[in-house]
């Protein structure tokens, strides 16, 4: 046996490492299946952008207590993402969290540990994308239970947003949401977005996977559809200055903020 006990130390340069175009941050459910899959087929293509995911402690039952609990474990798991990275922005993956929690209170938590960073979550995402759409009228699908899906609606006619109609697989276990076919998320965007006092569908949840189906949805009822995954992907391009539009990936990347 030859023992060599010279190590020989090597020159080096450094460059910007990855993601020189942006830097995301991406606080995840520990009980999400879909969003990392989905984050990865929008930003595939996109030059010089690289997300980062930490994943923040929650149960597989939803329901108002449940999502509000994530709150306090908030703070810890931002800090999961090292702010010498620079993140240009860090997005909360839950629409029915930032909602129960409260998008303001999101932004502060997240903002307390990364105050350069911008921030955003699917709700929040999906008021952006309904501007830059023209949306008014807006028919909503969820997978949550009845409670939840009631103070999404509430949330989103604060804001002033009519929601025509509003429809749900009626599940308080995010495992089961997960595994909700396309199919049965594409029959439920053409029954609900059918009606003509809607302008678009808002498809929410990280869990539901539903970017697959939307150009085909679009098609068929002729009609912009905004799902969670792909709002909260767009807002954050949007918010760090990309105006990148994804192939297959519904009219909004089309669209700019306003």
């Amino acid at each position: 046996m030859i023992q060599n006990d010279h190590v020989e130390t090597l020159d080096f340069t450094t460059d910007g490492g990855l993601g020189t175009r942006a830097r995301f941050g991406l606080v995840v459910l520990q009980t999400d299946q879909t969003i990392e899959h989905e984050f990865a087929r929008i930003f595939s293509k996109q030059d010089d952008v690289a997300p980062y995911a930490a994943r923040i402690p929650n149960t597989m039952d939803v329901s108002p207590e449940t999502l509000r609990q994530m709150a306090a474990d908030l703070p810890h798991t931002a800090a999961l993402l090292p702010e010498r990275f620079g993140f240009d922005v860090i997005g909360y993956a839950c629409t029915s969290g930032a909602t129960m929690i409260g998008e303001d209170r999101v932004d502060t938590l997240i903002r307390g540990v990364h105050p350069a960073a911008k921030t955003t979550n699917p709700i929040t995402a999906c008021k952006a994308a309904m501007a830059a759409l023209g949306l008014n009228r807006i028919a909503l699908v969820t997978p949550y239970p009845v409670d939840v899906t009631l103070a999404m609606q509430a949330n989103l006619r604060e804001a002033g947003y009519d929601t025509t109609a509003v429809a749900t697989f009626d599940q308080s276990d995010d495992f089961t949401v997960a595994r909700i076919s396309a199919d049965s998320i594409l029959k439920a965007v053409r029954h609900i977005g059918n009606r003509r006092d809607c302008d678009g569908v808002f498809v929410s949840c990280t869990s539901l996977r539903a970017l697959e189906v939307i150009p085909l949805a679009e098609a068929a009822i002729r009609k912009p559809v905004i799902a969670s995954n792909q709002a909260l992907a767009w807002h954050m391009m949007r918010l760090a200055g990309l105006n990148d539009a994804p192939e297959n990936c519904g009219r909004l990347f089309q669209a700019s903020l306003r």
